[in-house]
């Protein structure tokens, strides 16, 4: 059967507005080119992020009427914790408001000035939490990897040949933990292989450092490692993610992305002493130990989703439909990171515009093209996201200039797809006339979120 037909029956629709392309080029000329600070309204196919903009199942929504709203102990409390303890096979377990805020729990603990994090890379609000306690994050993917048009299986590894040399350049004592990002977001949304989370696992036993698993896709994860490496093909995905998780020290989640809601994270440690000082700043900044910003109707819609989301169906589905609109772009000659990742398709907007240099951002470029033309809202993942100024301040850029469609999940259809690989034929005709940006403002950290731009003559 070749056609891609969505596992799930509508209940419930939203209406969404189409405007004219004279309406988005003034929107987008008030919010100063950046879509972030667009209206939702304004929007027709939203593919800006996957965190928190899914849809909800029937079966979520009525365990949302039963949560216990008790401030201590509630059974909606006792039902997450059973679900997650059962899938990272870890003691303690720590409800946050959503992902970012148990990163700067823990980091806020492990991290310091002196202090390095090492990833296969670290995503924004990751390095950001970091680098706001003082220390340095350093991402070791594979050189090779880093090529959006290598075909890998596992292209969001760690290098661990790097990984060791990193070990003994800083002193094992000053590595506050290494991070395995499964999948690798900024890297094209590329699978982690079990076997790199053993090896890297065992590096971690040589020099006694913390293993930490961010595994806010760890199901999109599993489905490759299902497929694509030897030994797993008879394996359930829920198990797969079992094993990894319990190859790790601590796991944090944004549960807005595989836990299937729209607000939610954990973090999920095995030492006695580390979590009681992650459960004393909960308490302080999050709120008490069985809740940590969350209400029961949200732990009760989380500890489903844990469940919903390793639905053989539901992953199928969400896999082929990511890969179908990169597939097809690639067949228009649109540059994509390749292989397709699981949850967004990216694209090589300095390939896409080559006649636009790194400093004008071309990526930001794409982002506001397609806007522009079609209603599409997304996010650069570039010099943007992630460039540097040097001593002199000059922009020091990031290895790649692309641009995410991040698919929310069990929100569009096959139709809305379909109308995005249309648009491009618009971008395809049009990108030799672009012209670039220049950043009028920005803040100091996780400036993609606000910067503003003005376009250049």
């Amino acid at each position: 059967m070749r056609t891609l037909a969505e596992p799930f029956r509508i209940k419930m629709v939203e209406p969404v507005r189409i405007t004219t392309e004279e309406y988005r080029s003034e929107a987008l000329k008030k919010c100063g080119y950046n879509p972030f600070l667009l209206h939702s309204e304004d929007v027709f196919i939203d593919l800006l992020t996957d965190s928190g903009t899914g849809a909800m199942s029937d079966r979520q929504w009525a365990g949302m009427m039963m949560g216990d709203e008790s401030y201590a102990g509630a059974k909606s409390w006792q039902h997450l914790e059973a679900v997650v303890k059962e899938l990272t096979g870890m003691p303690h377990i720590l409800p946050t408001h959503q992902g970012r805020a148990a990163e700067r729990i823990l980091y806020g603990i492990l991290g310091g000035k002196g202090k390095v994090f090492i990833s296969n890379t670290h995503f924004d609000t990751t390095r950001a939490n970091i680098e706001f306690t003082g220390a340095t994050a350093i991402d070791v993917m594979p050189e090779h990897a880093t090529d959006p048009e290598i075909d890998l299986p596992f292209k969001g590894n760690i290098d661990t040949t790097k990984l060791h040399e990193l070990i003994l350049q800083h002193g094992p004592t000053n590595i506050a933990a290494i991070i395995m990002t499964v999948t690798n977001n900024s890297s094209g949304g590329q699978p982690v292989s079990m076997q790199n989370v053993k090896d890297v696992r065992n590096i971690c036993d040589q020099y006694k450092i913390m293993l930490v698993i961010d595994g806010c896709r760890i199901a999109e994860n599993s489905y490759f490692i299902k497929h694509r490496e030897a030994g797993y093909e008879n394996k359930s995905y829920e198990d797969i993610a079992k094993e990894m998780l319990r190859l790790a020290d601590a796991f944090v989640m944004s549960a807005k992305k595989d836990g299937l809601v729209n607000m939610g994270g954990l973090l999920t440690l095995k030492d006695d002493a580390l979590s009681q000082q992650c459960t004393n700043l909960l308490i302080i900044s999050e709120g008490f130990a069985t809740y940590g910003g969350l209400s029961g109707r949200d732990m009760e819609a989380i500890a489903i989703g844990l469940k919903e989301v390793f639905d053989p169906d539901y992953l199928h589905y969400r896999i082929r439909s990511t890969a179908y609109l990169g597939e097809h772009l690639r067949a228009k000659g649109i540059p994509v990171v390749w292989p397709i990742g699981g949850h967004a398709v990216y694209i090589d907007a300095k390939k896409l515009y080559p006649h636009i240099p790194v400093e004008e951002y071309p990526g930001q470029v794409l982002v506001c093209d397609l806007y522009t033309q079609g209603g599409i809202r997304c996010v650069e993942v570039g010099s943007v996201m992630f460039g540097k100024y040097d001593a002199n301040k000059k922009l020091v850029p990031a290895k790649n200039e692309l641009v995410r469609l991040a698919i929310p999940r069990r929100v569009y259809t096959q139709s809305h797809i379909d109308y995005v690989i249309d648009v491009f034929d618009d971008i395809l005709e049009m990108r030799e006339q672009r012209r670039g940006f220049t950043i009028r403002y920005e803040p100091p950290f996780l400036r993609h979120f606000t910067a503003q731009f003005e376009k250049l003559k």
